[in-house]
């Protein structure tokens, strides 16, 4: 079996495991099979299709991890649903203090709470837990977008 073809057979194998997984990292490993094919079609010895898949590899898993932490923003992990549970939670405030926080009943006990914008609370009610800061409620009002 020629060498191109073992080289568009793995190539067509991770493409498959990548539509199976949806893991872009394996594109960029089947990119560099792909690479590997089109050098032994251009007749270079096997040392160097493997040379250059690697190269081809590397580069482009390198730059898709570059590229996916720029452009991925989790929550920092006080707002952070998926780690804290109370976030997106309704707590009710009843009064204001003079500093801007107030005390509100969550979960069964007293818990301090601030306004998670710079905005100044005037309005009582329902809350959305924005953030939990320490012991410290961050909320902000429902209807608020």
């Amino acid at each position: 079996m020629e060498y191109a073809t073992v080289w568009w057979v793995l190539a067509g194998l991770v493409v498959a495991a990548e539509l199976l997984t949806g893991s872009l990292y394996l594109l960029m490993i089947a990119l560099g099979l792909a690479s590997g094919a089109v050098s032994a079609h251009a007749g270079l010895g096997i040392g160097w299709q493997i040379a250059i898949a690697g190269v081809v590899m590397s580069v482009a898993t390198g730059l898709w991890h570059a590229h996916h932490q720029r452009t991925t923003h989790e929550p920092k992990t006080t707002a952070n649903k998926n780690i804290n549970l109370d976030v997106g939670e309704t707590v009710i405030v009843e009064a204001w203090s003079h500093d801007g926080s107030a005390q509100v009943n969550y979960r069964g006990a007293k818990w301090q709470a601030s306004m998670a914008t710079d905005v100044s609370p005037t309005q009582i009610g329902a809350f959305r837990i924005d953030e939990v800061v320490g012991s410290r409620l961050m909320i902000s009002p429902i209807n608020a977008a």
